[in-house]
């Protein structure tokens, strides 16, 4: 299980506000000595132009709040960043569903789900990370939400090695029309990447934006979908459908 930094480690230029806030202050403080100097020694009968001066010191504080107005908006993006990491850190062990064609084979077994929005004849296809075909079975369906478990048997019965794969739907219905499936992709959150601006989750090979994640479940407890299929090179001649769960 890995988590990058939270803290994180950062350059900061002349654009610091702290820095800045420094630097007016000594400014502030010399152009204060040179004022009080000058007026001490102005020439009596000819004084300095007091509007002269006035405005240089509203100027000064003009410049001095707008510092002071980015130095509270860096604290407040840097309290929503650590937010956001710390959310992103509970999600570790989780089961996340995200949109998505690629899934990991790992330990035996990847996992996809995807949704039909009617009965369907449906061919499932997956593929390796250099776009070969290595598996495909089709099946009758019915509609709602499957989840596809694919052994890592190919079609030929070999084993494929453990990896990333992705896969491909193609619903008909017995019309001839085709559908539309969605497809998602479901795993184990097992780190957090927090090297970017914003963090992203590590499921296997693959990492997620917590904006793509559509639900998140308790891996014990991790829902199977209305329906479940299996896929298996062992045995191409088993429908796709072979499901625990009947859809609702």
């Amino acid at each position: 299980m890995t988590v990058s930094s939270v803290s994180g480690s950062s350059t900061s230029s002349s654009s610091d506000p702290t820095d800045s806030a420094s630097a007016l202050s000594g400014n502030y403080d010399t152009f204060l000595n040179l004022l009080t100097t000058q007026l001490q020694n102005q020439d009596p009968l000819d004084p300095m132009d007091t509007n002269q001066f006035t405005s240089q010191l509203v100027q000064f504080s003009s410049v001095e709040q707008e510092i002071q107005s980015n130095s509270y908006l860096q604290t407040l993006v840097q309290s929503s960043q650590n937010s956001s990491a710390n959310a992103a850190v509970s999600y570790i062990g989780k089961t996340v569903t995200s949109s998505g064609v690629n899934s990991d084979l790992s330990n035996g077994a990847a996992v996809w789900q995807f949704s039909l929005p009617q009965a369907a004849n449906v061919t499932v296809t997956v593929k390796d990370a250099n776009g070969n075909q290595v598996f495909a079975e089709s099946g009758q369906l019915d509609a709602g939400t499957q989840q596809f478990t694919w052994n890592g048997q190919g079609t030929d019965g070999t084993q494929e090695p453990d990896g990333t794969y992705a896969i491909s739907i193609s619903a008909q219905t017995s019309d001839g029309t085709y559908v539309d499936a969605s497809t998602q992709t479901t795993g184990v959150v097992s780190g957090v990447d927090l090297s970017g601006s914003q963090p992203t989750l590590i499921v296997g090979s693959q990492t997620f934006n917590l904006s793509d994640i559509t639900s998140v479940t308790d891996t014990a407890s991790a829902p199977t979908g209305t329906g479940t299929a299996t896929g298996s090179g062992s045995d191409t001649g088993s429908s796709t459908g072979s499901s625990s769960g009947s859809s609702t």
